[in-house]
């Protein structure tokens, strides 16, 4: 039996599929060969068990022995201190490679996060805070990634897990054709999410969700699904 455990939810609406954070972790762990095993905790109901290993009440963590980690970011980080593949030994490759870790969050993220939720809520309302959001990503983020991603293939050299998590948060732009205007990022995001492990990980997200609606539906002798796209705290 494998120490490396992933915890999910057990359902998610519709909407969300494909683009939950545990992906994130899941890929890294099929890029690196690592044997994993994937728990469930309930979307709907979340426990006191939930919260002492992810104080927010959402999900992914790891459980690495008697090691918890939550965040996805810091998952991968873990990730890469244990294999190469994901992150270079080396001090110079490690620094590279963590600082672009970092940027995806705290530079990209942070812009296109905010962005994400209006799209998600069909919000079209034009407003100086929705202007804001669309100048912040558009203006001071995208473009200086399309200048970045110009010159390499990938943002350390070789592929890593700066390149899976910058990788996942542009492709949630690009589904709201965000990335139409630099095709670059999209042609990044398109080299990434080409890669066997991002398949693997795309699909057994997709099927462990597809697995737990439809197990709902058995137990509720529905035929249709319960969608919801307002649930979204993940």
């Amino acid at each position: 039996m494998t120490d490396l455990i992933l915890t999910t939810f057990d359902w998610v609406p519709e909407t969300p599929r494909g683009y939950v954070r545990d992906i994130r972790v899941r890929w890294a762990l099929e890029e690196a060969g690592l044997l994993y095993r994937v728990n469930s905790v309930p979307f709907r109901d979340r426990g006191i068990e939930h919260f002492s290993h992810q104080p927010f009440g959402q999900v992914p963590w790891l459980t690495d022995g008697d090691i918890s980690i939550f965040e996805s970011g810091a998952i991968l980080l873990h990730l890469g201190n244990r294999s190469e593949v994901l992150m270079p030994a080396d001090p110079s490759g490690r620094s590279e490679v963590i600082q672009w870790l970092f940027a995806a969050l705290a530079s990209v993220e942070a812009a296109s996060q905010p962005w994400s939720f209006f799209k998600f809520s069909g919000d079209v309302d034009e407003t100086p805070m929705r202007k804001f959001f669309d100048d912040f990503l558009m203006k001071s983020r995208l473009p200086h990634m399309e200048m970045v991603l110009a010159g390499r293939e990938w943002l350390a050299g070789t592929f890593s897990v700066a390149d899976i998590l910058m990788a996942d948060v542009l492709r949630l732009v690009d589904r709201f054709d965000g990335l139409a205007a630099y095709p670059t990022c999209r042609d990044y995001v398109a080299r990434a999410t080409a890669r066997p492990s991002f398949v693997k990980a795309y699909a057994d997200q997709m099927a462990h969700f597809a697995a737990a609606e439809q197990e709902q539906l058995n137990q509720s002798g529905l035929t249709d699904s319960p969608r919801s796209t307002k649930e979204f705290s993940l």
